[in-house]
Parts: C-alpha cells; sequence; structure tokens
C-alpha cells in the first residue's frame, strides 16, 4: 500500500496557527464515494439525540448533497460566504428532521481548495468563534488531500476517516493519513470502516490498514467503529429523512449511534 502513494504534499500554511476546538469533529475520506456525508449527517443527527446541540459544517462544496439529503430548501449557503456575498453566521439553518443546525454547501461549486489562503483563514476564524455555541460541531470536508482539508483538520479536537474494504479506499486514507499525521502529530486521528458486510468484516478491513500503519508510518490509529451496509440508507435518503427518524433501529443507526456515544 505505501508503496502506491505519490501524493504531492500540500501544506496547511495557517492550519497550526488557527485555535484547537475540542468539540470540532472533522469527517474526511481519502477519496469520494465511500459514503461520507451520509455518515457525517447521521453522525451529527445522533449526537443530537444524545442531547448534543450540534451545528453541521458542509465542507465539501463541490459536491454537497446535505439540502438533498434532509430536503432543507437552502437558498443562502457556505457560497456565498466564498463570494463575500453574506457572513457565516447568517447562513445558519435549523433541521427540524435531524434535530441539528446546518450550515450548507452547494454542489457543482469551487470548493474551499481553490479560496485564497487569507479568505480561507477568515472562515475558519469564524467557524472556529461559532463552535463555542455548540456542544459538538461536526465538519463534512472535502474528499483527497488539499490545503482545506488540513486547516480543518487541524482545527478539529478529532479527525474521523471513513473507508471502506476498497483497495482505493484504503491507499487514499493510508495516504491522509499520513500527511496529517506529519503535518499535526498531536492530531487525534480514528478510523471509521463503511460499508461492511459484518462488524469482523470491517475489523478485519481495519486490520489491513493499521498494519500498513504501523508498519511505513509507526501510527496505529484506533478504530472508532464498523458501521455495516444498510439497504435502509437508499430509502432513507430517497425519502430525504435522516436514517434515524425513518429507521432507527436498522442496522448502520444503532452502529452510527453506538459510534456517537464513544464521542
Amino acid at each position: 500500500m505505501a508503496e502506491t502513494i505519490k501524493h504531492k504534499t500540500p501544506r496547511a500554511e495557517i492550519g497550526n496557527i488557527l485555535p484547537h476546538n475540542g468539540n470540532m469533529i472533522a469527517v474526511a475520506s481519502g477519496k469520494s464515494g465511500v459514503g461520507k456525508t451520509w455518515f457525517a449527517v447521521t453522525l451529527a443527527n445522533a449526537l443530537s439525540a444524545l442531547k448534543q446541540k450540534t451545528l453541521f459544517f458542509d465542507g465539501d462544496l463541490g459536491l454537497s448533497n446535505i439540502d438533498i439529503q434532509l430536503g432543507l430548501g437552502i437558498s443562502h449557503d457556505l457560497s456565498c460566504v466564498v463570494t463575500g456575498k453574506t457572513t457565516l453566521n447568517q447562513i445558519i439553518r435549523y433541521s427540524d428532521k435531524a434535530h441539528f443546525d446546518v450550515i450548507a454547501g452547494r454542489g457543482g461549486t469551487r470548493g474551499l481548495a481553490s479560496m485564497p489562503v487569507g479568505r480561507l483563514q477568515i472562515l475558519a476564524e469564524d467557524l472556529s468563534f461559532l463552535s463555542s455555541g455548540y456542544d459538538k460541531v461536526v465538519l463534512d470536508i472535502g474528499a483527497g488531500i488539499n490545503k482545506a482539508t488540513l486547516i480543518l483538520s487541524g482545527m478539529a479536537g478529532r479527525l474521523i476517516i471513513l473507508c471502506t474494504d476498497e483497495p482505493s479506499s484504503l491507499t487514499e486514507a493510508y495516504a491522509l493519513i499520513k500527511v496529517v499525521s506529519d503535518q499535526y502529530p498531536k492530531c487525534h486521528i480514528s478510523i471509521v470502516v463503511n460499508q461492511c458486510v459484518s462488524v469482523q468484516d470491517g475489523q478485519r478491513t481495519y486490520d489491513i490498514l493499521r498494519k500498513a500503519c504501523q508498519n511505513f508510518l509507526k501510527v496505529a490509529p484506533p478504530l472508532l467503529g464498523v458501521v455495516r451496509r444498510d439497504t435502509r440508507i437508499r430509502d432513507a435518503i430517497r425519502n430525504q429523512m435522516p436514517l434515524l427518524a425513518r429507521y432507527p433501529s436498522s442496522e448502520a443507526a444503532v452502529d452510527v449511534v453506538n459510534i456517537a456515544r464513544k464521542l
């Protein structure tokens, strides 16, 4: 796995000077298509159900679908902040279905990685200020490795890296762990394996990633949890309902709630 990693590593020029927020949980993945946004939304919903006042920050602008998943019909989103039309606190929207506040992105727009460092710093500082009003802030950050991912990861008290058993997902997750652990040695990284046939299958997938990290990086991010494959996820998204509201006893819902309890 390690031999295939040839990423050019961007530097997070401002990440180390921004305040570290213990209540921020960043959710990232090495590649798209592993269910990152769904997991982040469901995690925020589970934290809210556990009486945690929660803010969801949709930092994955290019592939944003939080408004689709929750049926929010948002008119002002993060793209308005990026272009300077409004401020971050002015676009917060409450989700009646999921019971948490949302700062939404917009699909098809240029991502945070394309923002000038100065504007990205202002955005990060504003987000840090807003976080003081919440018990938990869940950051859904873009897939892959870029300056926005690294800056937001450096701000968060915990970074959850989501992966599946696909070789490309494991390779990209390894690359992300490598870069983040290099730039932020004290970052609390943990792993969630998604779309698993069983808990045992997820454990085996994690073991592959852990061994590669131990052998080549001398780090071993712990397994935070396994989320089992569940056909009811697709139905919930199609009906624009959180899984916990539509199928609270489903296997995937139970798995995410268990992860939320650990947090």
